[in-house]
């Protein structure tokens, strides 16, 4: 199943900083129903994800926060795609099930 959405990106700072995607509530629901019950560690899905130019395989974390995934962003891919915290990204996720 793939997922396409627009998002901004976040920082979580703690002693490093991290930088994040939200997934809109709508998919995010469609996902916990469809793969939720399959996922990994700390809740984690496995997931391709393209941005712009740049496909990277990595997971989303269900947000303690909110209800919802969050999806990591790489230091390699905030630099080749010009993202910074504010700016956003249109995403397209596929989920990677087996």
């Amino acid at each position: 199943m793939t997922y396409s959405f627009s998002a901004e990106v976040w920082e979580w700072t703690s002693k490093t900083s991290w930088f994040f995607l939200s997934v809109p509530a709508e998919q995010a629901d469609d996902i916990e129903e469809r793969h939720g019950a399959s996922a990994a560690g700390f809740g984690s899905i496995r997931v391709e994800v393209t941005i712009g130019s740049s496909t990277w395989r990595t997971s989303l974390f269900p947000s303690k926060e909110e209800r919802t995934y969050v999806l990591p962003l790489k230091k390699a891919v905030r630099t080749a795609e010009g993202l910074e915290p504010g700016s956003t990204a249109t995403v397209h996720l596929d989920v990677i099930t087996g």
